[in-house]
């Protein structure tokens, strides 16, 4: 019987939530999270199935303060596993959770990590969009290299798509979050 598997699992910087969902699943199958690598692997160990809670947060400053950062999610009973592009993975068994409990336990605490994420992520994007992506696919279609402009047209359409969809993501928590 294998102890360890990888998955393939890819999503937004936004489907946070969607990600621990997805790993509590596997840990209620007898799979807890081991390990995450680029781009998208997650690497589980076999362990007794249990319905064990997964939250993940996003701290681009938790170096400034790493020890204090983590303790305090120990002291809610909150196991800190490991960082990964900016999110921190914790876990906990849901028997000892009380009601809904979560890493955040406002809604002022979670449209703020909502604002790191646009902060840290999304104005990135735009960046990387508006100053690279667009002009180099004008420069490349004046030039009329057919397989090339081909070719960097379906990088741009993939890359809106996907801009597209983190913005509309995050404007649909941000409402939530208000409502």
């Amino acid at each position: 019987m294998k102890e360890h598997k990888t998955e393939f699992h890819l999503f937004t910087i936004l489907e946070y939530d969607k990600e621990a969902e997805y790993l509590r699943n596997m840990h209620k199958k007898g799979w807890k999270l081991g390990s995450v690598a680029f781009p998208g692997f997650y690497r589980f160990d076999r362990c007794e199935p249990e319905d064990v809670v997964y939250q993940l947060d996003y701290n681009r400053e938790k170096d400034a303060d790493k020890d204090n950062y983590v303790q305090m999610f120990r002291d809610c009973g909150w196991e800190y596993l490991f960082d990964y592009v900016q999110y921190s993975y914790f876990r906990k068994r849901a028997a000892e959770m009380e009601n809904e409990e979560g890493i955040f336990c406002d809604e002022e605490s979670r449209r703020d990590m909502l604002q790191r994420i646009f902060r840290g992520r999304i104005i990135y994007l735009l960046l990387i969009f508006f100053c690279v992506l667009l002009p180099v696919s004008f420069k490349v279609t004046a030039e009329e290299d057919a397989p090339v402009a081909i070719f960097c047209g379906g990088c741009l359409l993939v890359y809106m798509v996907l801009l597209i969809h983190c913005g509309w993501r995050f404007l649909q928590m941000r409402k939530a979050r208000k409502d």
